[in-house]
């Protein structure tokens, strides 16, 4: 069972998220809370699977929450999915160095934001080729020397997962492509993650553009540095 907190400054959203997440088998909310601050100190207490995150609210926006819950390792296995009704670069951009694990807009259906749950919940980023274009194209202008080479370390499977990651696929997708298991994948993820010193799988998005491995426009292709 998949265990989340909701964490919204307006009361019928949170009964509306509640709703239509426990419609699902596999999805209980363990939990609900108005404000930034309160929500953080429930999602420490509760210890969910993952947190469906409001941008703004009274008394602390929800990017700060969401910073003090990915830096807290006691919370290490917490996914956040930064909700909001505004659909800009510059918010975006911030949830993912906050760390969220997806974004999504409130007006997403309800089916897909119960695959976003479990997206999460699975230890992928929820984060649309869609959206990856578009992020990237603001914050991407050419890898740096210094930059790609942090490429050298890697193998050429592991540069071709990483291009995958790159432009938004679940491990199960990248199995596919490259003819692999969704576990082996996995486990291709988690040395990336190891070797490039990210964050999570959101980052590891981020520096497959910043490397040059992949490049905004070009997302089904990687370049071999």
């Amino acid at each position: 069972m998949i265990k989340v907190v909701i964490v919204d400054d307006q009361h019928l959203v949170r009964e509306g998220l509640r709703l239509l997440l426990e419609r699902a088998e596999d999805i209980t909310v363990t939990g609900d809370e108005s404000g930034a601050d309160k929500g953080v100190e429930l999602v420490a207490r509760l210890r969910p699977d993952v947190v469906l995150m409001d941008i703004r609210m009274p008394g602390g926006d929800g990017l700060a929450a969401t910073r003090r819950i990915t830096a807290d390792p006691a919370l290490r296995h917490v996914q956040v999915i930064v909700l909001t009704t505004f659909d800009t670069d510059e918010n975006i951009q911030e949830a993912i160095r906050a760390g969220a694990a997806g974004f999504l807009l409130k007006d997403t259906s309800p089916e897909r934001m119960r695959e976003a749950v479990r997206i999460v919940a699975g230890g992928d980023a929820l984060l649309s080729p869609a959206v990856t274009r578009r992020v990237m194209r603001a914050a991407a202008t050419g890898p740096s020397p210094a930059t790609a080479a942090r490429l050298d370390r890697l193998t050429e499977r592991e540069r071709e997962v990483l291009a995958e990651v790159g432009a938004g696929r679940t491990n199960a997708e990248i199995g596919e492509r490259l003819f692999i298991s969704p576990a082996t994948a996995r486990t291709h993820v988690g040395r990336l993650l190891t070797k490039l010193g990210a964050r999570d799988r959101s980052h590891l998005v981020v520096l497959a553009y910043e490397t040059g491995l992949i490049t905004p426009g070009a997302e089904e292709r990687y370049r071999d540095p």
